[in-house]
């Protein structure tokens, strides 16, 4: 019997993915643990499975995305389920509909399972609680991606063969970055030790409160880390001015072959695209075949969406009881 057969009974006590924060290390092990089984699946010559037979998924992206929502895409039709991409630049929404006149739009449609990225932090939630259908969130604002921050513990966790007692440096834009909030909260929650390495004018006031540890210099903030996390400047986000130049901030926060220096010599590098390569990394560390992970975090992504879409489907459908 297959792992993936084994967990099929196996059911994820909450109707939707909004985030990390708030779930137990057995819930995120869970999800780990099927995702393992969904890479060695999607690598197969026949990738189709029927466990979404009959469903139907919608990917509402308020922002751009390629990794992402062509991830989602492609877990979903894996598993057999029929996939819509809504065109946000084209819809309704562009004509003045508001975010609960979509939510209501659509759940006239009866989806099954809704992905949603937004800008505003919160809007996500507010769409779940107006829908009928399971909701996973894709990134809202700066507040959470959880399938990003479970696919990157899952690389890690495939390199290292563990989680707890690994010493994970997460640097660069961390004010404006969904990405590392999620990756806080997983890692701390798995027993990780995190670092958050950055310009003082780049850092969340108070997040230390956050179980983490704040450097401001990068090789302080790089020694004897198991693993090295980039993140990109999020200058879409920026409201002023951050940083004195590109050039300066890659002077003392892109991480070159000098830098990494300071971390264990078989320090992981790891980086959820997109990448500006001479800005926050330099280009041959990123291509470094032995040390960076930034290729495998991509395959990785469509196996731990499948296994997120199969945990949230597999309550449904909901009963009038539980709707209420």
């Amino acid at each position: 019997m297959t792992a993936i057969a084994r967990a099929s009974n196996i059911r994820f006590p909450h109707r939707h993915l909004l985030g990390i924060e708030g779930l137990s290390p057995d819930e995120i092990t869970l999800l780990l643990d099927l995702s393992e089984s969904y890479i060695e699946y999607h690598r197969q010559a026949d990738k189709k499975r029927a466990v979404l037979r009959g469903r139907t998924l919608i990917n509402l992206f308020f922002e751009t995305s390629t990794r992402t929502r062509t991830s989602f895409e492609l877990a979903g039709k894996r598993l057999g389920g029929s996939v819509i991409n809504m065109s946000v630049a084209t819809s309704a929404i562009k004509k003045g509909e508001t975010l609960i006149d979509t939510a209501m739009t659509l759940n006239a449609m009866h989806p099954d399972v809704l992905v949603v990225r937004h800008p505003d932090s919160g809007a996500v939630k507010l769409l779940s609680e107006k829908v009928n259908c399971a909701l996973i969130n894709a990134g809202d604002g700066s507040h959470e991606h959880p399938t990003q921050a479970l696919l990157d513990a899952l690389t890690i966790r495939r390199r290292k063969g563990r989680l707890n007692g690994l010493v994970v440096a997460i640097c660069g834009d961390i004010l404006h970055s969904r990405v590392a909030r999620s990756n806080i909260h997983l890692l701390t929650t798995m027993g990780t030790r995190v670092r958050v390495v950055a310009p003082p004018t780049l850092l969340p006031a108070e997040i230390e409160r956050l179980g983490v540890e704040v450097f401001n210099d990068m090789r302080r903030g790089l020694e004897d880390c198991d693993i090295v996390m980039m993140l990109r400047l999020q200058s879409e986000r920026m409201h002023g001015t951050f940083v004195p130049s590109t050039r300066e901030y890659f002077h003392f926060f892109g991480l070159d072959y000098e830098k990494l220096s300071a971390a264990k010599p078989d320090a992981m590098i790891m980086h959820p695209g997109p990448m500006n390569r001479g800005v926050e990394i330099d280009s041959e560390v990123a291509d470094d075949i032995g040390r960076s992970a930034i290729t495998e975090q991509v395959e990785i992504g469509v196996a731990v969406r499948m296994a997120c879409l199969d945990m949230l489907t597999r309550t449904l459908p909901l009963s009038a009881a539980e709707l209420a």
